[in-house]
């Protein structure tokens, strides 16, 4: 009997699994015609009659036998639609994609459209941009797939009014990275360069992401910190149905690979892993005598300490030339989800690794002034250097999340881990007239930077469709580590074909930077839907709280050469045994000293605390006009641990910011017609000093031989009892108008026109160091207006021709006109060093702000059922104008960038069995052009602060879709 149950048990068993692979699955996602979901909505199967209902994301999906249906969906306040034809496979799922409902009207009947398998994100994107109250843009899964782009970076180049500097950070409307904010999922997020207020964009593979927003205007639900736009990176959740995909892709630059002449140094056994075995650790951090303790004796304790921590130095200080190799990435990627009665889950996970490598011929940093006669317009060369590096950067990156959610309830939990190490070395002729030490030699140079970021977000959204509310809260941890370990910098004098250390050329040093940051981001936001003036509305409502936390420290060593050691200009000679301290012969040497010792203004603590609080309510005022108006208070707190170079002045957690702002906002759109959108919005806002730019600190960087100076240091001439800078740094406040038409005249396609002012009260600029040469610190400048205005078209090009269906064209166009008054001691710096015929302005256009910025591109979609399927093809070219870049003082001329020209070409062929396989190839910088920046004074010829010749990038990606 037993024995017949378990048949009977197992015969139930394989029945059902049989009638289950006889099923198939339809899902998609309900949206409103403003972009948001449509939560608890009925949802019918025509033929079998089976009702259903949407989830809290607005998300359905029903389970039917193998064939052909009719779907019909419909909640209150919305017309009935319908869509037809809907295929149903045996064991496969159908992805219907968006579903729109529009607003009810006097339409009677339902709406009946074909079904279609393609999800059209780019389209939401659309679809959200028409609808929202504030001014924003954005770029899609869907759309990173159509371009080929490898990376977010590549891909917001795209976006309207959006540049990219250096292929990593994001400016929106020209404005550099102070204006412009990055969030992760909603919330703040350091990048991987910590000192910036955006996030490493190229650290992101398209793969992992959902959409990318773009706010250009404030409100009160965003954080205030930004004026040219926040940048949302919105991570996915899981697939919608089981996705496996493998990737590889290599590149190829001629500059780059496969030169001999490549430049680089013994590293660790990890490096290709991007982070340091130890071998580069620093021999010592405590107890550790200086030079002058340990030579009366070098048999003594204190003597034998100090040799112990000699010999301790990796003895490696020069290049070696090699063979470079080319670039390659892997990647891969799953996830699920699974559907069970009541509730459903899913997972996602995606590992990728990049190796890529550079190398920079010619490359060029110079340092000039202003003649002291005034009659002489050409500028005098102060430092000039010119040589070759070479970098190898590996980024690895990991993404885990699952998801579990019920019919009013989601619950997610996501981690990311990003881990980057670059390995750079150089060699430079070094040229120095400055102040008198005149003098020729060569500089090499070693590097090692090694960059970590690990976040985890936590978040919960929550529907009471009983009583209209929804809560929706986040808890984010991240912490994020910059280690530069045993940075190697050794400068020759070459005299009458001697090769001398110290004097005017300086010492060599061997430099150890360590950063750690702890951020916590929360929020919790709460929306209740209501009814005023007979219409729909919401009230929004919420707090968020951000704490950092960061410890900073550099220590370093300065080397010198004691006695008669005879040098050949090979840096690693300064570590041979023979050479150490004490020469058995001489009882001299290479010596060091520990320049950190007994203060040490690179050693600093910053603590931030900022909790904001919010209130907004969403209203429609008649049947054309809706806004948003919203105020928003933030007490924002910076307290500071550090003390100067001196250590005259010592501050232990004191308070150097400590505001409360009020963040107005409102925002207004008027719909002229059905495509025709009127947008103008008003808005407060702030922008903040780093964490890094309040302090002591003076951070060298050996390569270029540059200083960044923190704003707590005082700049001023005892001589002349001249104070350029007081050491206050305080936030800027910024008042913003916007005005925006926009007109949506066929599906996927749209024009808009905006224009936009705003108003900086102590904005922060960085400007030269008038004490310390070749210096860079920020500051409060005079007050600055900004006048500007943008233009995107995204058309499809059928209009002109049927034959043309398959082509698209996409182009942005940016202007700005700033303009910021000239503090008194700017202008008169200004005024004594100007030359002949050259009258000085009380204005001046605003550093790090772009007059013009150009975005087009051309793309080709491959139609279905020919010989063109799968094709995707793309031209896109972007462009910024010249723009200053660091404020000239007294006789430091000022300081532009020159316009890059990038026109880079995507295209990708999707083929074999389902479209499985993907093959993809990319042409980067076709115009071959360079990234330069020049000192610009009047009536004379621009100077190179730094060239650099990137070379064009070749690169041929594959994909496979295992599932």
């Amino acid at each position: 009997m037993k024995t017949m149950k378990s048949y009977l048990l197992m015969l139930s068993l394989m029945l059902s699994a049989a009638g289950f692979a006889q099923n198939g699955f339809i899902q998609g996602t309900l949206y409103e015609d403003n972009g948001e979901t449509v939560p608890f909505s009925q949802v019918t199967v025509v033929e079998t009659e089976k009702l259903l209902q949407t989830d809290l994301d607005g998300v359905f999906q029903v389970e039917l036998p193998a064939g052909t249906y009719t779907l019909e969906f419909y909640s209150f306040g919305f017309e009935k639609k319908r869509i037809t034809g809907i295929e149903v496979i045996a064991g496969e799922t159908n992805l219907l994609g968006d579903v729109v409902l529009q607003q009810e009207s006097n339409v009677i009947g339902a709406v009946t459209v074909t079904a279609s398998a393609d999800r059209e994100t780019e389209q939401a994107i659309l679809l959200q941009r028409r609808n929202a109250t504030n001014v924003m843009d954005g770029i899609s899964a869907a759309r990173f797939r159509k371009v080929g782009d490898s990376d977010a970076a590549a891909s917001m180049k795209r976006v309207v009014g959006v540049s990219v500097e250096g292929g990593k950070y994001v400016y929106v409307r020209g404005l550099g990275d102070r204006y412009t904010k990055t969030l992760l999922n909603g919330l703040d997020v350091p990048g991987l360069d910590p000192d910036r207020n955006t996030i490493q964009m190229d650290i992101f593979p398209t793969g992992i992401i959902e959409n990318i927003i773009v706010n250009k205007t404030f409100e009160a639900s965003l954080p205030a910190d930004f004026t040219g736009g926040i940048v949302d990176i919105n991570l996915k959740d899981f697939p919608e149905e089981r996705q496996q995909t493998i990737s590889a892709s290599v590149g190829y630059n001629p500059n780059f690979h496969f030169n001999g002449d490549y430049l680089t140094y013994e590293g660790g056994n990890t490096d290709f892993l991007g982070f340091d075995d130890g071998t580069r650790a620093i021999p010592a951090e405590d107890n550790i005598p200086q030079f002058a303790q340990a030579v009366g004796n070098p048999n003594g304790e204190t003597g034998q300490r100090y040799q112990d921590i000699l010999r301790s130095f990796n003895p490696t200080m020069s290049t070696y030339q090699t063979s470079s190799l080319m670039d390659f990435s892997l990647g891969y990627s799953i996830g699920d989800m699974t559907r069970h009665d009541g509730y459903s889950q899913g997972y996602t996970f995606a590992i990728s690794y990049k190796n890529s490598t550079e190398y920079y011929d010619e490359a060029i940093y110079g340092r000039y002034g202003l003649n002291a006669d005034p009659s002489v317009f050409e500028m005098e060369t102060r430092e000039f250097q010119t040589g070759s590096f070479g970098t190898n950067n590996v980024l690895v990156s990991i993404l885990g999340g699952y998801a579990y959610k019920t019919g009013t309830s989601k619950y997610s939990i996501k981690a990311i881990h990003l881990q980057n190490g670059e390995r750079k070395a150089g060699i430079f002729e070094y040229y120095n007239s400055d102040q008198g030490a005149i003098f020729e030699g060569i500089q090499h140079n070693l590097e090692y930077s090694q960059r970590s970021l690990s976040n985890l977000l936590i978040s919960g959204k929550h529907s009471y469709p009983e009583s209209n509310w929804d809560v929706e809260w986040k808890v984010s941890p991240t912490y994020s580590i910059l280690y530069d370990p045993d940075v190697r910098f050794t400068r020759y004098e070459i005299r009458n074909d001697d090769f001398i250390i110290g004097t005017e050329a300086g010492l060599p040093q061997r430099i150890w930077r360590n950063l750690g940051e702890l951020n916590l981001s929360e929020r919790v936001d709460l929306t209740k839907k209501y009814t005023a003036f007979d219409s729909d509305a919401k009230l929004q409502f919420g707090l968020s709280n951000t704490f950092k936390n960061r410890n900073y420290n550099i220590r370093s060593f300065n080397l010198n050469v004691r006695g008669g050691i005879p040098l050949t200009g090979n840096p690693d000679e300064l570590f041979y045994e023979e050479n150490l301290w004490p020469n058995p012969g001489t009882g001299s040497g290479t010596t060091y000293d520990a320049v950190f010792l007994p203060t040490n203004p690179n050693d600093y603590n910053a603590k931030v605390f900022n909790t904001g609080a919010y209130v907004s309510t969403n209203l429609e005022l008649g049947v054309r006009l809706k806004g948003t108006v919203g105020v928003r208070v933030e007490h924002f707190l910076q307290l500071y641990t550090g003390q100067n170079q001196l250590g005259t002045i010592i501050y232990n957690n004191e308070e150097v910011l400590n505001n409360i702002n009020v963040f107005p906002s409102l925002s207004l759109v008027y719909a002229a017609d059905e495509k025709t959108n009127l947008r103008f919005s008003y808005s407060t806002t702030v922008a903040r000093p780093s964490l890094k730019e309040i302090s002591f600190a003076e951070i060298f960087d050996p390569l270029t031989g540059r200083t960044f100076v923190g704003g707590l240091f005082r700049d001023e001439d005892v001589n002349s009892n001249t104070v350029f800078w007081d050491g206050n740094l305080q936030s800027s406040i910024i008042q913003n108008l916007d005005f925006r038409y926009e007109l949506y005249n066929a599906p996927g396609s749209s024009v808009s026109f905006g224009v936009f002012y705003k108003y900086f009260q102590n904005p922060i600029e960085i400007v030269q160091f008038v004490t310390l040469a070749n210096s860079f610190q920020p500051r409060n400048v005079g007050d600055a207006n900004l006048f500007g205005g943008e233009f995107e078209i995204r058309q499809n090009l059928s209009f002109l021709s049927e034959d043309l269906k398959s082509f698209s064209f996409n182009g942005n166009i940016t202007y700005t006109s700033s303009r910021i008054q000239l503090s008194p001691t700017e202008y008169e710096s200004r005024v004594n060093n100007a030359r002949e015929g050259q009258e000085i302005d009380r204005y001046r256009p605003m550093a790090g702000q772009a007059p013009l910025v150009i975005n087009a591109g051309f793309s080709y979609t491959g139609t279905p059922q020919t010989s063109s399927a799968g094709w995707e093809v793309g031209l896109f070219y972007n462009v910024q104008s010249s723009t200053l870049q660091y404020v000239g003082i007294v006789d430091r001329p000022d300081i532009y960038t020159v316009p890059f020209h990038s026109l880079n070409l995507n295209m990708t062929k999707t083929f074999g069995e389902d479209n499985r396989q993907k093959i993809g190839f990319k042409v980067d910088n076709i115009l071959n052009d360079d990234r330069q920046s020049v000192f610009r004074s009047f009536n004379a010829q621009d100077q190179f602060f730094t060239s650099l010749a990137p070379g064009i990038q070749f690169s041929v990606s594959y994909s496979y879709k295992l599932d």
